[in-house]
């Protein structure tokens, strides 16, 4: 399975193509929307996401409610675009046209894109870099992400996230038992947070730093249960499944580390508190009696829960913008404002999940025989049997 994403945060739509999807999946609009709703939620999301009311659109792959093993192809359009039509339009325009466009972006962001962007693709204009390096390109990628999750629900595979850390507010999630759990208490929360003592204590923290015109982090976490041990590969290092999830996380915009299980923390304790022993009853076969490798060893899945955690960094654009130089004068000046949440970490969560989700439904159909659906679930069934009685 692969996708592929297009579209500008400001242009008329966004769209991904999923080439690889077993013939017979049960896949509806529904199926997809509800997570780009959850996306749109969180305490310190800013104006845009009161404007857009994200909705798939299944144009291709589809019919009568089932895949058909042919690409699928979902729109996302962007109701903020009647606005932007002559800013962002697609069309050739006169230089006198040009001059009357507005928004033209010399100052860059620290933090952000536009610079780089701009020296790399030879960008005066750093709009053209902007654009598609918001994170509004995360809707369609949650939306690939939908798909992913259905296919894996239907396998019996479970997938959920939260909010570990807001601005140094810490959650105690100790007392979470399952990623159903996971699912259900934050979703009640407005920033994704299943502890809720730590919940308001975040949402102060937001409140604190949007006072300041600034932004804040923060840290998520995803839960996957019921894949089976043995996913992934070990015999080379582009096939290590914990590889791939972790490249996934650290492409998710303003994420800037990953980690697995206890992560940095085993650095600090000895082998015997890092490893997880194996132990084995006729009624679950092989299983660990903790898990603080959160699920991998090897490159491969343990059969034990996936747990990883991201790290996103504050926004970069802050309506107390810090000094960059206009790369017009090569004069200081404040950087330039785009509208912007406060914190987005909830969302973010959001976004991590997606991606965990579709990386492990590829794993999934590249391992098993994927052509259709039915084929596919007999499949992971016999393998789990087997593994079972290994």
């Amino acid at each position: 399975m692969r996708y592929l994403t297009a579209g500008e945060s400001h242009g008329p739509q966004l769209t991904t193509i999923i080439e690889g999807l077993p013939a017979g999946l049960s896949l509806s609009a529904e199926d997809i929307n509800q997570h780009l709703a959850r996306r749109q939620k969180g305490y310190g999301r800013g104006r845009r996401m009161q404007i857009e009311k994200d909705q798939a659109l299944i144009m291709s792959g589809v019919r009568h409610g089932k895949t058909l093993g042919s690409p699928v192809a979902l729109v996302v359009e962007n109701k903020d675009w009647k606005h932007w039509t002559k800013i962002m339009g697609a069309e050739a325009i006169s230089e006198e046209e040009a001059e009357e466009v507005k928004r033209k972006v010399t100052r860059p962001r620290p933090g952000h894109a536009d610079l780089n962007g701009g020296m790399k693709y030879g960008h005066r204009d750093m709009r053209n870099v902007l654009e598609r390096s918001s994170a509004r390109e995360t809707t369609v990628r949650v939306a690939a992400g939908g798909v992913a999750q259905k296919l894996l629900s239907d396998l019996g595979i479970k997938v959920a996230c939260h909010v570990k850390e807001i601005g140094g507010v810490t959650a105690n999630a100790d007392h979470i038992s399952s990623a159903e759990e996971i699912r259900r208490l934050s979703e009640e929360s407005e920033v994704r947070c299943v502890d809720p003592e730590a919940s308001e204590k975040m949402k102060e923290a937001i409140d604190q730093a949007k006072k300041k015109g600034d932004t804040i982090g923060g840290v998520v976490e995803v839960v996957v249960e019921g894949i089976p041990a043995g996913v992934g590969s070990y015999v080379h290092y582009d096939r290590k499944l914990d590889a791939k999830i972790a490249a996934a996380i650290m492409s998710i915009n303003a994420f800037k580390g990953v980690e697995f299980g206890l992560g940095f923390e085993m650095a600090k304790r000895f082998g015997s508190q890092v490893h997880d022993e194996i132990a084995w009853s006729d009624e679950d076969g092989y299983t660990r009696k903790t898990n603080r490798l959160g699920g991998f060893e090897g490159g491969m899945t343990t059969g034990m829960p996936i747990v990883v955690k991201g790290v996103m960094k504050p926004i970069p654009t802050l309506y107390k913008p810090l000094e960059s130089v206009d790369i017009e004068s090569k004069e200081p000046f404040t950087a330039s404002i785009e509208r912007s949440d406060s914190c987005a970490v909830p969302a973010a969560a959001v976004v991590a999940e997606a991606v965990v989700a579709w990386e492990i439904a590829r794993a999934i159909t590249e391992q098993f025989e994927s052509d259709r659906m039915d084929h596919l679930k007999d499949s992971i069934e016999q393998y789990r049997d087997y593994t079972k009685g290994f």
